[in-house]
């Protein structure tokens, strides 16, 4: 279910408002735009800077509210000033419903499911037919209603069988807490009552579907997240990164059982590349590519809490520790102390100083990814 034609029209000369006010506040983007029309012409990655340095400072609605620089209604000042109860993050979408679309919060705690209204376009025709799907947008109170603010990014990627199961489980217990929330705002119906305690006993995730079943959907998953980590790789990273993320998300994948198959998708992709980045020292700024780990957590949608917790996890189940051989990017192999330090008649020594004949010895044993020497 959509917006009608008018009520289409007022949301984007609102937005469109709201968002050059925004930049001529902050200075964000050298796009200008003064109505909808050259709104919805402006570029999307501008679009998308504005949008989201407006909700890290929300409080520039209730100064556009205040001044009223678009000289609108007091109806519509109000719809503006609702804004301020934006839900932001990444959410499948999860079934389209006849209503409208429901979308299931991803990575929160608890979960809740959202009916959201689309605008010019029904969101199956922006999004696809195919569900769920992993997106990024915002959600707006508008009129009493749910709706997207129209800019929306997805990650390419086809879940398998037990994502889709534990996504289903998900949203009944979002929707036995919750209900599907309809409305955003001081009066949030059914989302503003705490949840409800079921009285079934609680149903373990299960990790494991047994024999080769699971280790088919453990593969789905690594391939999954293999998607997510070279996209994040490729605009932040280097290929180098992205192998040892396939390689780590592969490692995974083949643990009996898999702890892949519990817990989402973006948490997983984050403790990834944390964890290759932390064993390569991303997060120093005499590193190229150089890169702070809670900007791993932030742009997959999750807490650096939670980023941080994946990483302490992987790094005990694999036993890694910084300058890993095994996690060292190709690169940087030469100038890494731990893989030429080995011990030799009871003395440790660097390889790479040792004679010829016992580089050879040390390759032959797997000890030392080549020969020095050579």
């Amino acid at each position: 279910m959509n917006l009608t034609f008018d009520e289409g029209n007022l949301f984007y000369d609102l937005y469109a408002a709201l968002l050059s006010f925004v930049n001529w506040r902050l200075k964000v983007s050298s796009e200008q735009f003064s109505d909808s029309r050259e709104y919805t012409s402006t570029p999307p990655e501008a679009r998308v800077a504005i949008r989201d340095a407006l909700f890290a400072h929300r409080e520039l609605i209730d100064e556009f509210v205040r001044d009223n620089p678009a000289n609108l209604k007091a109806d519509d000042l109000e719809i503006v000033g609702s804004w301020k109860h934006a839900v932001v993050g990444t959410f499948y979408v999860f079934r389209y419903l006849k209503k409208y679309t429901v979308f299931l919060t991803s990575g929160g705690s608890p979960n809740k499911a959202y009916g959201v209204l689309g605008l010019a376009d029904p969101l199956e025709e922006v999004i696809g037919p195919s569900v769920p799907r992993l997106v990024t947008t915002v959600l707006l109170p508008f009129e009493g209603r749910i709706i997207y603010d129209g800019l929306v990014s997805g990650y390419n990627i086809i879940f398998g069988g037990g994502i889709k199961r534990t996504l289903n489980e998900e949203y009944k217990q979002a929707k036995g807490a919750f209900g599907i929330i309809t409305s955003l705002g001081d009066d949030m119906g059914p989302a503003a009552k705490p949840p409800k305690k079921s009285k079934r006993r609680p149903r373990k995730t299960k990790a494991v579907v047994r024999g080769r079943s699971a280790s088919g959907e453990a593969k789905a998953v690594a391939e999954a997240l293999t998607q997510m980590t070279d996209a994040f790789c490729g605009e932040f990273l280097n290929e180098e990164y992205a192998q040892l993320c396939r390689k780590l998300a592969t490692a995974l994948a083949r643990k009996r059982p898999s702890p892949l198959l519990r817990g989402r998708l973006e948490t997983w992709a984050s403790g990834i590349v944390r964890t290759i980045g932390w064993v390569n020292f991303l997060h120093d700024p005499s590193q190229n590519p150089h890169l702070k780990l809670y900007s791993i957590d932030e742009a997959f949608g999750i807490a650096e809490s939670t980023g941080a917790a994946k990483l302490k996890t992987i790094r005990t189940m694999f036993r890694i520790r910084q300058f890993d051989p095994k996690w060292t990017l190709p690169s940087e192999i030469d100038d890494n102390p731990m893989v030429w330090m080995l011990e030799v008649n009871g003395f440790l020594i660097d390889i790479r100083s040792a004679p010829r004949e016992i580089q050879e010895v040390a390759f032959r044993k797997g000890l030392i990814p080549y020969i020095p020497a050579d």
